[in-house]
């Protein structure tokens, strides 16, 4: 019987937000992930289907929470294999990696395969030694086989692939397969995904557990095609994702993968505040407020926790919506929900009212219509819009007739005071 752990799309120093707590969460979550799921529960291995990193070029702090993860796993003799994804692959032009620098100093084991323009195998065993190759054979009973990031090749990898393993050395009875893609269907605006149908191959050429990674949210299909998430949502929509770490048992029986979430990740709490037609800057305010406080009386929202909150205001308001003053308003809502990150969608559309006019409306009769209408659209004027519309004409008519300023002044004085 064999017992590991599937992790992918860590993306350790993510650093969206500006903020150093937010990138902390990606360690954290990563840390506590290995303690319960590795090392409490005692993996005979852990797998990283790619994406370990956010970027490709790392601050040194990122390395070091990286080591510091993997020196939990060195302690308790569990390996650590890995391939790269499409974020910490090597660089176009360059040899080397900071996963390849991981592996060199023997924190995990890269998976990779062989280049063939070099006249290399595609596999070749993992040669402790040098620290390289495409595949290894656990004592567990368990072969592991690596992969890289293929991008849009990636149905002409699967061919290569699939093509290759029967001609490997015999070995344990269960293989492993580490490959980042992710298939369609699984979440929108996805450009590249796979058809299930094409990973049919592998699964002919006899794997046993394809382990993917890239789209951050779990699923499965077919008991042999396990993608776990992200650890970690890398923004609000994907806090409503199911994600987390698959610890996975192999026995006679076959395969049984249980998605892990019990671990620690930041709160993400998502919140809609309505408007209407006739609210002022003081009403949206208001809404906003008391859906804040809301989420907080029913416990949706702890501030104690420092949550990430998003709060979307939709509807129509009655003033030009560039009046109210949004920065101050998500200032004072942070403060209100103690969120670590307080995300301001501000998605309301000015109240439009129209009178109809008919066609063979004089001009006059157009430019009245159409101050009443701007004015009936304002708060503040609306219950005077047409007093106020006929005064515009009035207005107008003084002007082109060379009144002097000074009576045209008193003349709109006297009319906004009506």
């Amino acid at each position: 019987m064999a017992r590991f752990l599937h992790l992918a799309d860590i993306h350790l120093g993510f650093d969206r937000y500006n903020s150093p707590e937010r990138t902390k969460d990606f360690f954290f979550a990563l840390s506590d992930a290995i303690q319960k799921y590795a090392v409490d529960a005692k993996v005979d291995f852990v797998i990283i289907a790619g994406d370990l990193f956010e970027h490709r070029v790392i601050q040194p702090a990122v390395l070091n929470q990286a080591q510091l993860c993997f020196q939990q796993l060195q302690a308790a003799n569990i390996p650590v294999l890995a391939i790269e994804g499409n974020h910490d692959n090597t660089p176009y032009g360059t040899a080397t990696s900071w996963l390849k620098y991981l592996s060199q100093w023997g924190m995990l084991k890269l998976l990779e395969p062989g280049n063939l323009m070099a006249g290399e195998p595609l596999y070749s065993p993992w040669d402790e030694a040098n620290k390289k190759g495409g595949y290894i054979d656990l004592p567990c009973g368990v072969r592991v086989i690596g992969s890289a990031w293929y991008g849009a090749a990636a149905t002409r990898a699967i061919e290569q692939i699939a093509a290759t393993i029967p001609t490997l050395p015999p070995g344990p009875d269960t293989t492993v397969l580490l490959f980042h893609h992710g298939l369609e269907g699984q979440i929108a605006r996805y450009s590249g995904a796979l058809r299930y149908s094409e990973l049919m191959p592998l699964k002919d050429a006899g794997i046993d557990y394809l382990a993917l990674g890239h789209i951050h949210k779990n699923y499965s299909e077919g008991g042999w095609v396990f993608n776990p998430g992200s650890l970690e949502a890398n923004n609000v929509e994907e806090g409503g994702f199911a994600r987390g770490a698959y610890l996975v048992d192999v026995d006679a029986n076959g395969i049984h993968a249980e998605l892990k979430q019990d671990y620690r990740q930041r709160p993400i709490v998502r919140l809609v505040a309505k408007t209407q037609d006739s609210d002022s800057e003081t009403d949206v305010v208001t809404k906003a407020t008391q859906t804040v406080e809301a989420a907080i009386s029913s416990g949706q929202l702890v501030p104690g926790q420092q949550p990430i909150v998003e709060l979307r205001i939709a509807g129509q308001v009655g003033f030009e919506r560039l009046e109210l003053d949004t920065k101050q308003l998500q200032k004072d809502l942070q403060a209100l929900s103690q969120a670590l990150i307080f995300l301001l969608k501000y998605d309301v559309e000015e109240k439009e009212v129209v009178e109809p006019i008919a066609h063979e409306a004089s001009r006059e009769l157009i430019e009245r219509s159409t101050f009443k209408d701007l004015l009936t659209a304002h708060r503040d004027y609306k219950k005077r819009a047409d007093i106020l519309s006929e005064g515009l004409i009035d207005l107008k008519s003084k002007r082109l007739s060379g009144q002097a300023d000074e009576s045209i002044y008193q003349y709109l004085e006297q009319l906004l005071t009506q």
